[in-house]
């Protein structure tokens, strides 16, 4: 497939980047990165996305991979074709299992078959996430937004959206009506299964949806995790848009925002807590039952995301005042070295930084100067590579985990394409 925008923005912005020769050869390796090696485009007019070093394609991942190109589907048959068959996979997948994080292309039984109770055929991982119900329909709805194309409704799409509410229906009441649990025998990690005989530890009615999982695939210590919470509240609202203008349904459109209502009733009455030194924040996680966890996570939805998620705007007092959390050692997961400060995530320990978190912190910046540092500090650290990793050691750059994981690279992509435009926009007012 001929993707004609994607050179012609390529040779564009290596144009623009010139007097910074090191940014400007890590866009070109990073921003095709997803193009270039992870995307397949299969006969039934579906596409499979799949992460990188791992064959499986992450709902979330996937979504967030070919994010950045969304705006060129307007100008590009390629990348519409691209995109909307991603979302009729993502749909089908949905649809075989709405509590999967990543599928695989055929129904070959791949991935972590010891996990109980057993997984389908098509199910690489069964780790229910509350993004990954998120990521799709924020998908439908901004390739919807660009190009305007009724078309992508597929009967499979408009069963995925109903799929969607019955699910985060049923695990605001997990501990009384949720089928699922998750056991992995013998974990190489705690984070890798979930207590209680599969069911997670005690949680209360909140108004919010249970997770069991957080987007880095580690469990969740309580079963509300905020950010993700946060996204659902944003989703929700697209979802009723979605079902009042495109598809004609308000019994749909009302369903999804009666849910989102209670969803953001239970943030604010028991995700907000009062810390010692930076006053009113949002926690990551919650229970119900008077339990938080003050940290932020690296990957996205996380609560330094919340701007970028369309929850609240960068300018929010609250997210200003969490933000501050977040990027402090008040933060357990906020590492600093020689060579980079910034967020890591329990999933890697050893105390790395992950480049989606420095490009996330550059996406929610309102400082050019923050931005343009943050900008530096992701192409000095690639060990020489161009592109981003999952994780380096702040001291030790060479130290990295996954040299191929193209959700980094396509966040980075989006970063730099947001902060030349914000130089932009900036040079044209009085």
């Amino acid at each position: 497939m001929n993707y004609s925008s994607i050179e012609h923005l390529k040779t564009e912005m290596q144009s623009q980047l010139q007097d910074t020769p090191h940014l400007a050869q890590a866009f070109a390796r990073c921003f095709p990165n997803t193009l270039e090696t992870t995307v397949r485009l299969l006969d039934d007019g579906t596409s499979f996305v799949f992460t990188g070093d791992i064959p499986a394609m992450w709902l979330r991942d996937s979504s967030a991979q070919v994010s950045p190109y969304l705006p060129l589907a307007t100008q590009d048959a390629g990348i519409r074709r691209l995109i909307s068959g991603l979302i009729e996979r993502q749909a089908n997948y949905l649809l075989i299992d709405p509590y999967a994080n990543a599928f695989n292309a055929e129904p070959d039984g791949s991935g972590h078959a010891a996990d109980l109770p057993s997984k389908g055929a098509w199910v690489w991982e069964r780790k229910f996430e509350l993004d990954s119900l998120c990521y799709p329909v924020s998908l439908l709805y901004r390739y919807w937004q660009a190009t305007q194309d009724e078309a992508v409704f597929s009967e499979a799409v408009r069963a995925m959206l109903n799929t969607v509410l019955r699910v985060m229906r049923t695990e605001q009441r997990h501990a009384e009506q949720s089928p699922y649990t998750f056991q992995r025998p013998d974990p190489l990690l705690p984070s890798d299964t979930l207590p209680h005989g599969g069911h997670g530890s005690p949680v209360a009615y909140t108004g919010m949806v249970w997770s069991g999982f957080r987007p880095s695939d580690d469990a969740c210590t309580y079963g509300y995790l905020i950010p993700a919470n946060m996204f659902a509240v944003v989703v929700l609202g697209q979802l009723a848009q979605m079902a009042r203008e495109a598809l004609g349904d308000p019994e749909l459109a009302g369903s999804a925002l009666s849910l989102r209502d209670e969803i953001e009733q239970g943030i604010q009455t028991h995700g907000v807590v009062q810390h010692p030194t930076h006053g009113q924040i949002y926690a990551y996680e919650t229970d119900g039952l008077g339990h938080h966890l003050l940290m932020d996570d690296a990957n996205v939805p996380s609560l330094l995301s919340i701007p970028y998620l369309g929850y609240r705007p960068a300018d929010d007092p609250l997210y200003l005042r969490t933000r501050r959390f977040i990027l402090s050692p008040d933060n357990p997961y906020y590492f600093s070295g020689d060579h980079a400060a910034g967020v890591g995530s329990p999933h890697t320990p050893g105390g790395l930084i992950w480049p989606i978190a420095l490009a996330m912190q550059g996406l929610t910046s309102t400082d050019p100067a923050e931005r343009q540092q943050l900008l530096n500090t992701l192409t000095a650290t690639t060990a020489g590579t161009y592109y981003m990793h999952e994780s380096f050691h702040p001291d030790d750059p060479s130290h990295f985990t996954r040299p191929w994981f193209a959700w980094a690279n396509s966040l980075f992509g989006e970063f730099v394409l947001a902060a030349q435009s914000s130089l932009a926009r900036a040079a044209v007012l009085p």
